[in-house]
């Protein structure tokens, strides 16, 4: 398992105060034979007529001495994830 970004209490709580259900702590994907671990999955429930909206939170901070290359490499992430999704 990856180690959890420094921000990653933070944002769970803060999904929860706006009514979202953390339903993985992290989502586990498996699509093509890739596994790829996010780092957390929530659902709102909304009106009836609306269904359910369900979501995929990937938590990054750009600590290194390199902030470019953090966001080089967490694009690649939303990359392989928004494919995979």
């Amino acid at each position: 398992m990856a180690a959890k970004d420094k921000f990653h209490a933070v944002v769970r709580i803060a999904l929860e105060k706006e009514q979202w259900k953390i339903t993985d702590d992290p989502l586990r994907l498996e699509v093509g034979g890739t596994k790829f671990e996010i780092d957390l999955g929530a659902e709102q429930l909304l009106a009836a007529e609306r269904g359910e909206q369900k979501i995929a939170v990937e938590i990054k901070t750009f600590l290194s001495d390199s902030p470019l290359t953090d966001y080089h490499a967490a694009l690649g992430q939303f990359l392989n994830y928004r494919l995979a999704l």
